[in-house]
């Protein structure tokens, strides 16, 4: 069944007593929706504690798709799965820009995700080049079908986050981004048959409380993946 769901991704921000402190705010929240908070890795064991027994889920920002080795910097499955980590955040538009993240290594960290019970929240979203020339639905849907094959559950969140409104301010239109999350469904749909309609699908890109009601009115989006506005306890709880 389809959530309505808010993720944070705090992103290299915050300290561990800032994030404890937050989740604990965020525990006495009556909601209906899913709270997930993704804590830079230095705080994922603290924060986890902290959320134990609530409604709040814990998720990483990024993991690798070998199980152990010599990956220096790497985290693997197990050892979030050791920390009570439930989600992960995968091919975050920054992890592809700066750190190489392509739809194969996307593919094989969801892939590996899924089978260690994770819940992989899967980022796919198109560069302002892309928009401006038209191909935004094609690139998107493209790195939808790279993301999930061979995958055949619904166990999954896709966010859908055009990069030219990561961290800027920008949002794309409620109109725009509803289409361009259609597109994603008819996508899961023709893939996935009719497991796709109990998958969630968040708008990334600036979401906050001025915009979200507009965003949330789009039959096909079910939450936000929310950057800067999960840093604070009044602008996160404006968006449930």
């Amino acid at each position: 069944m389809r959530q309505r769901i808010f993720a944070g991704n705090w992103k290299m921000n915050l300290n561990i007593n800032d994030g404890v402190e937050l989740v604990n705010r965020l525990k006495s929240i009556h909601t209906e929706s899913l709270i997930i908070v993704c804590p830079p890795f230095t705080m994922l064991d603290a924060v986890s504690k902290a959320a134990k027994d609530s409604k709040v889920m814990v998720g990483a920002q990024n993991m690798h798709f070998e199980e152990k080795g010599a990956f220096t910097g790497e985290v693997s499955a197990d050892m979030l799965i050791e920390l009570g980590i439930t989600h992960v955040i995968i091919g975050h538009s920054e992890r592809r820009q700066y750190f190489a993240e392509t739809d194969e290594t996307v593919n094989k960290k969801t892939l590996y995700a899924i089978s260690k019970g994770l819940i992989p929240i899967i980022c796919v979203g198109e560069s302002l080049q892309q928009r401006e020339a038209g191909n935004a639905p094609e690139v998107v849907n493209r790195q939808v079908e790279a993301a999930i094959n061979g995958v055949n559950t619904d166990k999954l969140i896709i966010a859908y986050e055009p990069i030219w409104a990561i961290g800027t301010g920008k949002t794309a239109s409620p109109k725009d981004a509803g289409e361009v999350i259609t597109g994603i469904r008819d996508t899961l749909r023709r893939l996935l048959g009719d497991k796709a309609d109990d998958i969630s699908i968040l708008y990334g890109g600036s979401m906050n409380g001025s915009n979200v009601n507009e965003l949330m009115e789009q039959k096909d989006i079910d939450g936000g993946l929310i950057g800067s506005a999960s840093l604070s306890y009044e602008k996160f709880i404006q968006l449930f």
